[in-house]
C-alpha cells in the first residue's frame, strides 16, 4: 500500500523484527500482509507455511485501474487457506464515492459467505498525485467517505473497513467520528509500541505496523499487519457473525 507515513526506516525495521521475535503460541493474534501490483506473483503455499493467516489484497484505485496481479493473489491466497480481504485505493477528487464503491465491486471487490472472506476496505489517505486532501473540505470528504461505504453496503450487505492513519485522519476529515459504530479500523503507523488513533476510535481492528516486512513467497519488502484479537474473531468478522 502507498501510504506516504514518514517514518525513519531503521525504526520501522526494528519494529517488524520485534513482531517477528514473538513465539507463536495458539492465542497469538493472528499476523497478515498486504499486497499490490507491486509484489507480482505471490508463493501463498510458503505464505501460509510461514504462519500468515490473513492478506490484504489491492483490487482498484478511482474508477480506471485494476491490478493486473488480483486475481493469482486473491484467489491464491484463498486456495491456500488465508482468510483474504480486497482493499480499493480512493481518490475522492476524482470521482463520487458511489462511483468508485461500484467499480470495486464489478472488479472482485464484492463480500462472499465462504467462511475466509472479509469486508473490502476504503483505502483512504495522503493523496499521491496532488494536494495531501485532495483540495477538498473535511465535510465535502466525510459526505465522499459516506457516499461509498453506503454503497458498499448496498451492493454487499457488509460495512466496509476503513485504512487509514490517524494524522490524516484528523487533519482532513476534521476529526470526523461519523464511521467509528459501523466501519472496523484498519490504522497505519509505522515505529511505535501501539499506533496512534483516530479521533472517535476506541480500537483498532488492523494494524499496520511496517512496510518494510519480509515473508517467505514474496518479493521484496511487504507490509506486515496484525489483526487485534483470536483467530476466531477475525473469522466472525469473515462471517459477518
Amino acid at each position: 500500500m502507498r501510504t506516504v507515513i514518514a517514518v525513519a526506516a531503521a525504526i520501522a525495521m526494528l519494529a517488524a523484527s520485534l513482531w517477528l521475535a514473538r513465539p507463536a503460541s495458539a492465542d497469538a493474534p493472528p499476523e497478515g500482509i498486504d499486497v499490490s501490483g507491486h509484489q507480482g506473483n505471490v508463493d501463498w503455499g510458503a505464505v501460509a507455511g510461514a504462519g500468515i493467516k490473513f492478506a490484504m489484497v489491492k483490487a482498484t484505485e478511482g474508477t480506471s485501474y485494476t491490478n493486473d496481479y488480483f486475481a493469482q493473489q486473491y484467489v491464491g491466497s484463498f486456495n491456500a487457506g488465508l482468510i483474504r480481504g480486497a482493499y480499493h485505493f480512493g481518490l475522492p477528487n476524482a470521482s463520487s464515492g458511489a462511483a468508485q464503491a461500484n467499480f470495486l465491486v464489478d472488479n472482485g471487490g464484492a463480500w462472499s459467505a465462504d467462511d475466509h472472506t472479509l469486508p473490502a476496505t476504503l483505502d483512504i489517505e495522503w493523496n499521491p498525485y496532488g494536494a495531501s486532501c485532495y483540495g477538498m473540505s473535511g465535510a465535502s470528504l466525510v459526505a465522499w467517505v459516506h457516499d461509498f461505504v453506503n454503497t458498499y453496503k448496498a451492493r454487499t450487505g457488509r460495512d466496509p473497513i476503513i485504512y487509514t492513519a490517524a494524522s490524516w485522519w484528523n487533519d482532513c476529515t476534521g476529526g470526523a467520528t461519523d464511521f467509528v459504530a459501523t466501519n472496523p479500523l484498519w490504522i497505519a503507523h509505522y515505529g511505535v509500541s501501539a499506533p496512534n488513533m483516530p479521533n472517535g476510535w476506541p480500537v483498532y481492528t488492523f494494524w499496520q505496523y511496517t512496510s518494510t516486512g519480509s515473508v517467505p513467497g514474496v518479493n521484496g519488502n511487504t507490509d506486515r499487519n496484525i489483526f487485534n484479537g483470536g483467530l476466531d474473531r477475525l473469522l466472525a468478522l469473515a462471517n459477518n457473525t
